[in-house]
């Protein structure tokens, strides 16, 4: 509970040095994906027993999502089918991308019928945090009145129930939300520093804390650490000495601060950027197999950077091999490698030839495969004019000018978005696309490597 001296800060309180004190919100949409389906029905959120998993795969897949009263009887929200006690009658229901975001853009709508867009940042498809300092004097009323308001409306509106952390800091909001709503009557937890530092600077585990998991905490344990009480009064130079750089961080939310706003977030603007695409694959892949994957997931970055008017300077694979038996590991070890693009490259005769090249030399043929991920790296915007190497097209170009060759490459791709974008990513595809091992024509149904519902 928050003591009423605590209470009396969210009413726009002033700092000493005379600037007024930050009020930050986070809501959390409550088992999002769970309460969206038991809507769909017609049924309460609360007290539906349903899980969302897809059916179609085995009990060992993970449950997206289980609603309150799932959770109430001891289901944890990303448990595998199978774990799920056979005593409990429960919805099982199929994942609905497409309708998840559909949600939570009407939820969105709402946001922005009580605040500026530069107020907001959607953390996920079911958080938000909300710069709610200016409001505050606007509805003439405080953190916790607004933020009812805010969860009513919601409930009201689309159906589905929210909890909600308020802090003096982006930080503080988090474990306001994370920690102490779960253990109030009405949702909403509060803190500020002072009393983030009473209440919860001897709580355990230590991983209830944004960002501090089993390995952090590992390390922690091996110098006498078990609390955030005790990161805020242990020897900085030692946890440099641990953590390097990261040590600053640890230091600063043991004793609550946080210095970055959502002004902050809106701002920055990262020295490089890149696309990636990566799947799990639902059985164990020869080495064979797995090239047909390296080249329909390169193929669709390919037509990803085009579609963006991008170019990438390298691609980066990472394979994983099935586990070896006897294994208590999930995944056996992987294989990576690099390929780079003089000048950058977004062409699909120029970087798929590359990459399964690069497949071929780094792979071991004689072990199957279960994890692919692949990277394009430093991409940026494609300006038009690019230094062509020799090496960059196929021989049967032959005399044809370079830069018209790619031109050509790049309008087809332009014609393939054009035509899947009109008429659904499956209305066009490859011959690669239809062999048995393919995933692609699946994973052009899916949203997040789970099915949109569409």
């Amino acid at each position: 509970m928050l003591s009423g001296q605590c209470l009396l800060l969210y009413n726009g309180a002033m700092k000493e040095n005379g600037q007024r004190q930050k009020y930050y919100i986070c809501i959390d949409l409550k088992s999002f994906y769970a309460s969206v389906e038991c809507v769909e029905r017609g049924l309460d959120p609360m007290t539906t027993n349903l899980v969302v998993a897809d059916p179609e795969r085995s009990d060992k897949t993970i449950c997206l999502a289980v609603s309150p009263s799932m959770k109430k009887l001891g289901v944890s929200n990303r448990c595998r089918v199978f774990e799920i006690p056979k005593n409990i009658d429960y919805i099982m229901a199929p994942p609905r991308m497409q309708k998840y975001i559909d949600y939570a853009a009407e939820i969105y709508d709402i946001y922005l019928d009580l605040f500026s867009k530069n107020d907001i940042h959607v953390y996920s498809i079911d958080e938000a945090f909300i710069d709610v300092t200016a409001y505050l004097h606007v509805y003439n009323c405080d953190a916790r009145e607004l933020a009812i308001r805010v969860m009513n409306e919601i409930t009201e509106r689309i159906g589905v129930r929210a909890t909600c952390g308020i802090g003096t800091n982006l930080y503080l909001t988090k474990i306001a939300l994370d920690i102490t709503a779960k253990h109030s009557p009405d949702f909403i937890g509060v803190l500020d520093e002072e009393t983030y530092r009473k209440t919860l600077w001897n709580h355990r585990p230590l991983t209830d804390f944004w960002r501090i998991g089993p390995g952090t905490v590992r390390r922690l344990e091996k110098i006498g650490i078990y609390t955030m009480e005790g990161i805020a009064k242990a020897d900085e130079e030692l946890l440099y000495k641990i953590f390097g750089v990261d040590a600053e961080l640890l230091i600063d939310h043991a004793w609550g601060r946080e210095p970055v706003t959502i002004k902050d977030i809106k701002e920055y603007k990262p020295k490089t950027n890149s696309l990636s695409n990566g799947q799990v694959l639902m059985r164990d892949y020869t080495f064979d197999e797995g090239r047909t994957i390296i080249r329909e997931m390169t193929d669709q970055l390919c037509l990803d950077l085009v579609s963006k008017g991008l170019v990438t300077d390298s691609i980066t694979i990472s394979v994983g091999y099935a586990k070896t038996k006897g294994s208590d590991s999930y995944f056996g070890p992987h294989e990576g490698g690099t390929v780079r693009f003089e000048g950058g490259s977004c062409e699909e005769s120029v970087i798929v030839p590359e990459v399964v090249g690069l497949y071929d030399r780094i792979m071991d043929r004689d072990r199957d495969i279960r994890r692919v991920t692949i990277s394009c790296n430093n991409v940026r915007k494609d300006e038009g004019f690019r230094q062509i190497s020799m090496f960059d097209i196929a021989e049967s170009a032959g005399s044809k000018d370079k830069q018209e060759v790619l031109e050509k490459d790049k309008k087809i791709q332009q014609a393939i978005i054009d035509i899947k974008e009109k008429y659904g990513k499956n209305a066009m595809v490859k011959g690669m696309n239809l062999h048995e091992e393919s995933t692609g024509l699946e994973r052009n149904r899916q949203i997040g490597g789970h099915k949109s519902g569409e």
